[in-house]
This record gives C-alpha cells, sequence and structure tokens, in this order.
C-alpha cells in the first residue's frame, strides 16, 4: 500500500468510524502528509512497507532543526502512533515502529483562571445591557462558569438541553459523549427569563447595532444572535473577551478560562476530583488533576500573603 493510500484509508477511518472532531482530523491529516512529503523528498519511499523507525527518527530532528515547537513535535508524533496502530491492525504492517519512538517532554504549564473576586462580577445585572442582550450575555457567562462546559458544547445546547424540573442540562461532548450537569434554581430562573424574552423577539422588526430587519428564530438552538440565527464559536468568544476585559486582570480571557475557573474553585471549595472529572467531560483523570497543582499553588500563595512566619521570611 502506498503512504498516500494508507493516510486516505485512515483518515477515512477516523471519519466514519472513530467520529473524531474536525480539528482532530485536520491536525492527523497534516502531519501525516508532512511526514509523507519527508519520505518522498528525501528518501523517495512512497511505500508503506519501505518505512521504519529510523525514518520516523530523521523526520522527527527535521521538525526541531524546522523550529517547531516541542508541543508540535509531540502532537504530531501521536499523530504516527495512531496511524501506525491502525495500519498494524488492518494487517498493512507487521509491527508498531513507534514502540521505539520518545516523544519529547513538555515543561508543564498550570492553567490561567479567573480569581472568585472577578467572577463575582458576572452576577453583577448592572454591569450588562438592559434588554435582550444583556440577559443573553450574563446568561452565557453564567452558563459557562457554572458548569464548566466547553465553548463547542455551549453552542450545541438547544432548548431540550435544559430540563427544568430535574434542574440539568445534557451536554453533547467530545466524541459526542453525552453527559448531564446539574444546575441551581437560580439559574435555570435566570434560562425561563431569557426563553421569555427570546419567544417575543421572533417576528418582531428590530433596529440593533447595525441590524435593521425581522427576529426569525432559525432553529431551537438555545443561544442566538439579535437576528435570530444560533450564535456562533466565534460569537462566544467575543462575549466572553468583551466582559472580561473589564472584570478580570488575567493573561488571557477566553471561554475555557471560565472551566479553568470552575474547576479551580470547585476543589478549592472541597470538590471531589472525580466528580470534577465528571462535569467537565474528561475521559482521563490526568487531564482534571492538573487543577490541583493550581490549587496547591493557590494555597502556597494565600499562607505567603498571610501566615505570620512567611510574612517574617519577606
Amino acid at each position: 500500500m502506498t503512504t498516500d493510500d494508507a493516510i486516505a484509508a485512515f483518515l477515512q477511518y477516523i471519519s466514519s468510524v472513530k467520529r473524531l472532531s474536525v480539528n482532530t482530523q485536520v491536525v492527523y491529516r497534516d502531519c501525516l502528509n508532512n511526514f509523507c512529503t519527508f519520505l518522498r523528498e528525501q528518501h523517495r519511499v512512497e511505500e508503506m512497507h519501505d518505512v521504519h523507525n529510523t525514518l520516523v527518527r530523521e523526520w522527527q530532528m527535521h521538525l526541531v532543526e524546522s523550529k517547531k515547537s516541542p508541543a508540535t513535535v509531540k502532537k504530531c508524533l501521536s499523530a504516527l502512533r495512531s496511524w501506525f496502530r491502525f495500519l498494524r491492525r488492518e494487517g498493512v504492517v507487521q509491527e508498531d515502529i513507534m514502540n521505539k519512538i520518545v516523544a519529547p517532554k513538555l515543561p508543564q504549564h498550570l492553567p490561567i483562571f479567573f480569581r472568585e473576586s472577578e467572577t463575582a462580577r458576572i452576577y453583577q445585572r448592572k454591569l450588562f445591557p438592559v434588554g435582550f442582550v444583556g440577559d443573553r450575555d450574563q446568561l452565557l457567562l453564567r452558563l459557562l462558569y457554572e458548569t464548566g462546559m466547553r465553548r463547542s458544547e455551549l453552542a450545541n445546547l438547544t432548548e431540550q438541553s435544559i430540563d427544568m424540573s430535574a434542574l440539568t442540562i445534557k451536554v453533547l461532548g467530545k466524541r459526542d459523549k453525552e453527559r448531564f450537569i446539574p444546575i441551581e434554581k437560580e439559574l435555570a430562573q435566570n434560562i425561563k427569563r431569557y426563553l421569555s424574552l427570546k419567544k417575543k423577539r421572533e417576528g418582531q422588526t428590530i433596529e440593533e447595532g447595525r441590524y435593521r430587519g425581522t427576529v426569525i428564530i432559525h432553529s431551537d438552538s438555545l443561544l442566538v444572535r439579535i437576528t435570530g440565527e444560533p450564535i456562533t464559536h466565534n460569537d462566544i468568544y467575543l462575549i466572553v473577551r468583551k466582559y472580561m476585559d473589564n472584570f478580570s486582570t488575567a493573561e488571557r480571557r477566553s471561554p475555557h478560562i471560565l472551566r479553568h475557573a470552575f474547576a479551580t474553585q470547585m476543589l478549592n471549595e472541597g470538590a471531589d476530583i472525580d466528580a470534577i472529572k465528571e462535569l467537565l467531560g474528561h475521559s482521563d483523570l490526568a487531564a482534571t488533576e492538573i487543577y490541583t497543582h493550581v490549587t496547591r499553588e493557590h494555597l502556597k500563595e494565600t499562607y505567603n500573603h498571610a501566615h505570620p512566619r512567611a510574612k517574617k521570611r519577606r
């Protein structure tokens, strides 16, 4: 089998069988195409039976010499690892040549998060515009902060995702994995109020911002634009950035930082890490454990700031 055919078969598999996200498919495709271009141009290798671990090591060095970051190199090696596992299972190759390849170690970066004093401002209604947009924006921020859901998960919420009687939200996560996140009565009431405002806008002719026209609700999406169209991933980013630029001094102010704040503050309040893992939709506990490091750093900072012995050392 040619390397190009092997890539095509793998991409078909992760799309139709594994149903990985489009972004993941693009990353895998680009990494594998880069590898096979290197094989073709540097060694004139175009058949899978000619590929061996020495060529993978050479390609790894080529990426390093091309000034690719350790994270990029590790990501590309991970793509190759998945590819060769698939090819071995399909009988295209006889051994997994990636067993002898060592990925670079990455420095551990602790997640940035908003402090409680900053997230508290989300609940001050006077800081949001009066009317539909203000209610929607405040609800959007509260949903991200109080549930820890991802931006893509928020964008995909429908009105049917909310169970008012059970006080839960059904979230469709990565690989179409469903999970249920509990919500408080106050948030449920805010959702009801927002839905009432949203319903009243249907068919209205409005003049808001640069939009002049009739509001048409196109779908059952929970959060919508002023025009009635479903809110987009980029809309969510811009709304979060708009308010958190004023509410916070954090280095980054994206929707994902609210997810970090949710997990970190839950741990600080004594929540069980396994429960946080389920709420966040992590498949691996290691992804959740990074927040324990943040919590320890927070405790150290608090101690150094407040304890008499620490003050004396300063």
